[in-house]
Formats: structure tokens, sequence, C-alpha cells
């Protein structure tokens, strides 16, 4: 086995090297659900501007990804399909004006739509899009009045309240529901809902005292100026306008912007206005190719994927004098935030953390942080001119650190949980930005791995308490951004383990047991996204190569010796490497966006995560 350690790690630094791009950077592509392809061939067919080569490969790729049922998935074992994304894939196909509206495969999934609970059923999202397209009532959705965007901050519930991605979604959707806006063209298709489920939605106790809350904030100032609705339609506008990216794109989300460019319509903004214009260049210029064909990325992953590569790299013995790693660390400083963002209404620190996207400027984050931190400490080490801006990002990160002690991904302390009941579908994940236990786990293993930090630090020391009470009965720990209780638990054990707590501590040795029972007879690891939705761990038919490589890292952390559950997932995790997984292991996604809603297939972790597990298994065990 060592053998063919050292032969597959050789394969993978060469590989890697040979696709690394002039400027130091990796480009790999960040492929999520249908839903962007769609959008896009609606949005230029609703813009009109011809297009028609791009929307033939997005339809192309689109009929490639239907399920043999009609249907199309979120991840590939959803049972029968996801309604949104059918309703999504449907209206965009019948909208291209390049599909026979009496297309059998059509015509199968408005079956399913239809037996599925119809437009009602679906995600607000998805609704919102039909909605602006005159297929959806604006009546039933999203009962709070625009001035909400004007509650003050020291009101019990504001619009800064919220997380930074729905504030973001937020300022768009209000100014569209404020406006009622319905824009239809010659070709804007009409897809029939079901009489069937036409029924009023309802509200539960807890969106119903939210409800209550937002009007009383909004009756205590709506006697102060008379002109407060238009003045909140103007702070919406104001607050897209001033975060658009240099590439057009608003905060680099394509589901942002796709908003925002409805929105600017909506109040007399004209098609050709060159914000418009701009900001459409900036979401084709997220297309990237997968084996379907040319797909619309929801935000490119340029600067996450590079920073880990780099790191990766380094870990599996590449010196940082070498060019490779010295263009990465040259591209991933250049990438480094300056600017205050929204993030500094709570945090004193000065700026100096990273984004995800190679566009993102303003929108910093504490994963991407220490993941570009990791990437370029040993050149800060050796480099004078480098140390200081790895001294700005520490500060950052440590000054993010939630007052649970935990940490979030983009702003501290957005942790009111009335807000999870925001009448929109998945606030409970995306309305607000607390602390969780894979975030808290990375930024201990940085701080520990790199920054050379331990438990006794009292911010670390705040870090593993509060880990140590997030951990499950059984022994994991949930996980966010990744699927879900094996990334979780790999971060929490590596984490805690980093900063200097004992193997033999009970909280690691019951991480590992229930790593050790969910093996699978192959030696390999596998999770479904289920998971993420029922709460609770739902094991895969197979093994995926960054799930195998999440859950051996942690094992290898915690053993001083190579035991039989090691040396079997090892093997499982060498045979994945090296061509043994069949396309659905290789494709099948583990990374998360929005829990229950948006899964992401990183095509970059099938080589970082298994390149830093064999190192570690080469460099401990030999």
């Amino acid at each position: 086995m060592k053998k063919k350690i050292e032969g597959t790690i050789h394969r993978f630094i060469h590989d890697l090297k040979t696709m690394q791009s002039g400027d130091g950077s990796w480009h790999f592509c960040f492929e999520n659900s249908v839903m962007t392809d769609a959008y896009m061939i609606i949005l230029l067919r609703s813009l009109e501007t011809g297009e028609d080569e791009l929307i033939g490969r997005l339809v192309e790729r689109l009929w490639k990804l239907q399920s043999v049922e009609g249907t199309w998935k979120l991840f590939e074992d959803e049972r029968e399909g996801n309604l949104s994304s059918t309703i999504e894939a449907t209206f965009a196909l019948k909208f291209s004006g390049m599909v026979d509206p009496g297309d059998d495969r059509l015509r199968k999934a408005e079956r399913f739509i239809d037996g599925n609970g119809g437009f009602h059923k679906a995600h607000s999202i998805t609704k919102f899009m039909l909605a602006v397209h005159g297929q959806y009532d604006w009546k039933h959705l999203m009962p709070i009045p625009i001035e909400f965007l004007l509650l003050p901050k020291t009101f019990p519930v504001s619009f800064w309240d919220l997380s930074s991605y729905a504030r973001g979604h937020l300022a768009p959707l209000m100014l569209l529901k404020n406006q009622r806006f319905i824009l239809k063209t010659n070709v804007t298709p009409h897809m029939k809902n079901s009489p069937r489920s036409l029924i009023e939605p309802g509200y539960n106790d807890r969106e119903l005292r939210l409800l209550s809350k937002i009007t009383e904030g909004i009756q205590a100032i709506a006697s102060i100026p008379a002109h407060l609705h238009q003045q909140a339609g103007q702070f919406a506008v104001e607050y897209m306008l001033q975060r658009i990216e240099r590439d057009g794109t608003y905060l680099s989300y394509f589901s942002s912007t796709f908003f925002m460019i409805y929105a600017l319509l909506a109040i007399g903004y004209k098609k050709s206005d060159p914000i418009i214009v701009k900001a459409l260049q900036g979401l084709k210029g997220m297309a990237c190719e997968t084996k379907n064909g040319t797909h619309i990325q929801n935000s490119p992953s340029t600067v996450w994927d590079t920073a880990l590569i780099s790191y990766a790299l380094q870990e599996a013995g590449v010196g940082p004098g070498e060019d490779s790693i010295e263009k990465s660390v040259d591209y991933l400083l250049k990438k480094q935030q300056f600017k205050y963002g929204d993030w500094a209404y709570e945090s004193v620190v000065k700026p100096g953390g990273w984004g995800f996207s190679e566009s993102n400027s303003i929108h910093p984050d504490v994963d991407d942080t220490t993941a570009a931190l990791r990437a370029i400490t040993y050149s800060a080490a050796g480099k004078p001119s480098i140390r200081p801006s790895w001294d700005r990002g520490m500060e950052w990160v440590l000054g993010l650190q939630n007052r649970d002690g935990g940490w979030p991904a983009f702003e501290k302390n957005k942790t009111k949980t009335i807000l999870t009941s925001f009448p929109m579908d998945g606030a409970e994940a995306a309305a607000i930005d607390p602390s969780t236990p894979d975030l808290t786990g990375r930024a201990l293993e940085f701080l520990g791995g790199r920054a050379g930090m331990t438990k006794d630090h009292p911010k670390v020391k705040k870090g593993i308490q509060w880990l140590k009470l997030m951990q499950e009965d059984e022994g994991s720990w949930y996980g966010r951004w990744g699927v879900c209780y094996i990334y979780g638990t790999w971060a929490a054990v590596t984490g805690m383990k980093a900063v200097g707590v004992s193997s033999s501590d009970p909280n690691l040795q019951k991480a590992k047991i229930w790593l050790e029972s969910i093996q699978q007879t192959n030696g390999g690891w596998g999770e479904s996204c289920y998971s993420d939705q029922k709460k609770a761990f739902v094991p895969l038919p197979f093994s995926t190569p960054s799930q195998t490589a999440w859950a051996l890292e942690a094992l290898i952390c915690l053993e001083d010796k190579p035991t039989p559950a090691i040396d079997l997932g090892m093997m499982a995790l060498l045979d994945l490497m090296n061509g043994a997984a069949d396309g659905v292991a290789n494709t099948y996604p583990t990374g998360v966006g929005l829990p229950g809603n948006f899964y992401v297939h990183y095509h970059s972790y099938g080589w970082i995560w298994p390149l830093i597990t064999l190192s570690r298994y080469k460099e401990k065990y030999g």
C-alpha cells in the first residue's frame, strides 16, 4: 500500500500543477442545481438579448439531467424528483423557444408538478421567479411590507439582524413584491397551475409572532416621515447598487443578481441600462463546462479552490519556494480584502479576510479566510513582506468569533432565532448566521495547526467548550456547509486535535466509535444529502472520495498507529482515486449551499481532500 500511496500522491501533485492557470489560480467547476441554468434561459429570453447559442447549450444540459420519470433532482438518490427544480426546468425549456410545447418529456414533468401540489408547494424563490413572469399571484408571497427595511437596528428585529445572504436576496425581492412587478414578452410561456393546489398559504404561530413584531415596529416609525414607503424602496435600491462587484454581479451570486436585474426593471430601468448589461455579462462569466455541457455556477469557487489546492500541495511536500506555490500565494494575496463590508457593523477588527469568488471584494467569510491563511503560512514565515497580510487575516478570524464561542460564516452575532420564522422557505438555515460545528472546527484547526494556539488560549477554550456542547448523542457533529455529519465530525475532531485536545477525550472517543460504525463494507464512507434534510445520518449505497477522505483524516489524527478501519479505508480511498469510482460516486454533491434546497458538487473536492488525507497517512505512519 505504501508504494500505491506515494505513486498516487506524486500523480496528483503532477496533475494539479499542470491544471494551474497562469495567474496562479485553479479553476474548477462549482456545480449546483439546475436552478441557475434554468434562470439564465429565462433571463436571456426576458431581456430579449438573442443569445440562441448559449440558450441552446443550456437547454441541451437540462434535457440530459432530466430523470427517466420526467423530473429534475437536487441529488442522485432524491426519490422521484424535486418539485421546484422540475418547475424551473420546465418553465425554462418552454421559454427557450427551442422545445415543442407538446414534447412528451415536458408532459411527464407537468404531470409530476400537478401530482405533487403544483406551484404552491414549490420553494419561495421559485414562486418569486414565477410571479415576476406572471405565473403566480403576488398576494401569496411574503406578507411583509417594504418598510421593514427601515426598522432601526435597536428594534427587537430588523433587516440588519438577518444574515448577509438573506439581506442580499431580500432587498430585490421586497422591491419586486412592493411593485407587484410582472414582465411578459411575446414569448413568455403560460404554465398551467393545478386548481387543486390553489390553497391559501397559512402561517404558524412562530411566523405570526414575527410578523406581529415587524408590524409593531413599522407602526412605531410610521408617524415620523410621510414618505416612509418611498424611502424604503430607495433604501433597497441603494443597498443593491452599493454591493455590485466589478464584474457587474451583485454580491457575486447568480441568484441575487438575477433578482436585482428584475428589481431594477421594476422601478423603471431600461433593459439596455449599463448596470443591467454589465450584470448580465457578469452572469455569463459564471459559465463552466461539465460532462453534461455548459453550466451556470451560482458563485464560482476560484479563491476557495486555489487556497485549498495550494495548501494540499504543501501538505503533500511541495515547498513554498516552488513556482506553483509562489504563484498561488501571489494570487491569494491579491484577493485579500481591505474594504469594510457589512461584517464591520458587528466586528471592530480591520478588514483582512478573503471571499469565495474571484470577483468578491466586500463579502469575506471565515472558512475562505482560514483556507487562504493556511496556504500562505509558510510563505509568510519566510518572507517579511507577506507577514502583515497573514497577521491581518488572523486578526480578522479571531474578531469574527461569536459570543457563544463558535464561528459563523460571514458576520458575527447574527443569531436571533425568531428570524428563522421569516415567511420564506429555508429561513431556518438562511435567515441567520449562527456558529456551526464545521466552521468552528475548521477555525480551531487553523489556529492550532498554523497559528500555534492551544486549548489554553481563552478564545480557543471557548470554541472547544461550544463544540463539545454541540456534539450529537451518537457522537457525530452536524456540518452546515458540507454533507453532513461526516463533514461536521471531521471538522470538529481535526479542530480539537490541532489545538491539543487528547485523543482519549471522551467526546473524541465517541466520535471515533461513530465514524467506525458507519464505515461501509468496502472500507469507504458515503452520506446522502437526505441527512441534511432529516437532521440524522443517512448512508449512501456507495462511497464518495471526499467523505471517505474526511472520515479517514479524522481517524488518522486520533490514532498513533494504523487500525484495521484506517487501513481498510485507505485501500478504498486509493481505489476511488485510481479510477474505481463509478460516475455517481465522483459527481455526488458533498457541499451544501442551503440545507434542503441547494447542494454542490465541487469538482475540486476529489483532488483536494484525498490528497491531504494520503499525505497525513504517509507523514504519520510512514
